[in-house]
């Protein structure tokens, strides 16, 4: 039995049947896992930073293209009043 690095409910995962690398998600917390070692298991919590890194970086990219669209009304309305 081993135990989730966020929430600390057990897991229950036989060694024989997972391989290093697979991810698992815990029952308890929803938290995604690693494998890091197989004999004994060793479980790796997948860091929710990047998500929140890319996320970041995708919002920033929508704020642009907002801008970009507006800039581009704005010329196509400064057009249609000459």
């Amino acid at each position: 039995m081993i135990r989730c690095p966020e929430c600390s409910t057990e897991i229950d995962v036989d060694e024989d049947e997972v391989e290093e690398g697979e991810i698992l998600s815990c029952p308890e917390c929803e938290s995604e896992l690693e494998v890091s070692q197989t004999h004994p298991v060793h479980l790796n919590l997948i860091s929710d930073d990047l998500d929140e890194e890319d996320d970041e970086e995708d919002d920033e990219e929508d704020e642009e293209d907002e801008e970009e669209d507006e800039e581009e009304e704005d010329e196509e309305d400064d057009k249609d009043e000459e």
